[in-house]
């Protein structure tokens, strides 16, 4: 047996002792709720204080399998094995079951199904949907027949006919979204660097700022412009002004990566503070721990 694979065997046998041992004392994991005529709701001190908190078996389960998944990811640090290939199949298949059956509920029953049978679907699923019929309502056998050509996909020999509507698809998307992006990013980057580099509408210091922020936005689009203007050498003045096209280019890239890691590094703070708040109970961030 290799060096580190008894060095890390140690370290798990350690920690495995430690949380039967802590789970065994009632200090970790365990979960209160307060009854209510409809439903449960989470429990406070004060509840349990008064007797009126309960022991939830269901959630402090949940609990356990959701530190227990956290981990399994976590294990893939020290190199791919399979808790981690179980933990990523559960997300994987939760998540496409959980998006099934909501585009099921929120797609299919109402745009689709309760325009081709309205008093059906009001009948059966939803009684506030109109159980009149539209008058054009037989355009919408073409996303039916569309979807059932999509279903041939799972068919060996029949693959080449759901391409047909996929293309459909995949085209209707990329237009749509081509429209959305020219006039919600595009347009509105141009209209920004069009904006007048000189404020006068306000007083001297708001003026100021606001002059300066425009013409600092008119500056570096029009260095980052010149670097991509290729039909000029880049010697003397334009040399100078794409070279400072560059450290704009590079500065709008590492503040959007930066941004994407925070946004990473946010959520790894969230799982952490769940393991040792909701979980080994080493921490109380929102001081409403229920103890025994």
């Amino acid at each position: 047996m290799k060096r580190e694979t008894l060095i890390w065997l140690v370290v798990l046998g350690l920690a495995t002792i430690w949380l039967v041992v802590r789970a065994s004392s009632g200090q970790m994991a365990l979960q209160y709720v307060q009854p209510q005529a409809i439903g449960e709701t989470g429990a406070t001190h004060n509840d349990f204080t008064a007797g009126t908190a309960v022991y939830s078996p269901s959630r402090t389960a949940g609990v356990w399998v959701a530190a227990l998944l956290t981990l399994f990811i976590m294990s893939f640090l020290y190199k791919d094995n399979p808790l981690y290939k179980l933990a990523e199949a559960v997300i994987v298949g939760v998540s496409a079951a959980y998006w099934m059956v909501v585009s099921f509920w929120t797609v299919l029953v109402p745009n689709l199904f309760g325009k081709l049978w309205p008093d059906a679907i009001h009948d059966w699923a939803m009684p506030g949907l109109s159980p009149v019929r539209d008058k054009d309502w037989y355009w919408y056998l073409v996303p039916l027949f569309l979807g059932g050509m999509l279903l041939w996909r799972l068919s060996p020999k029949g693959g080449w006919i759901a391409r047909w509507p996929l293309a459909f698809i995949i085209g209707t998307t990329a237009g749509l979204r081509l429209v959305h992006f020219l006039q919600a990013d595009f347009l509105s980057q141009i209209q920004a660097g069009v904006e007048p580099v000189l404020v006068l509408d306000g007083s001297v210091s708001d003026n100021f700022w606001a002059s300066f922020r425009a013409s600092l936005v008119f500056l570096a689009t029009l260095a980052a412009l010149t670097y991509f203007f290729f039909s000029i050498e880049h010697k003397g003045i334009v040399g100078r002004v794409s070279r400072v096209g560059i450290w704009v280019l590079m500065i709008t890239f590492g503040a959007a990566f930066g941004y994407t890691v925070m946004g990473r590094i946010a959520l790894l703070a969230i799982r952490f503070e769940f393991l040792f708040d909701n979980w080994l109970w080493l921490i109380d961030q929102g001081q409403t721990r229920l103890t025994v």
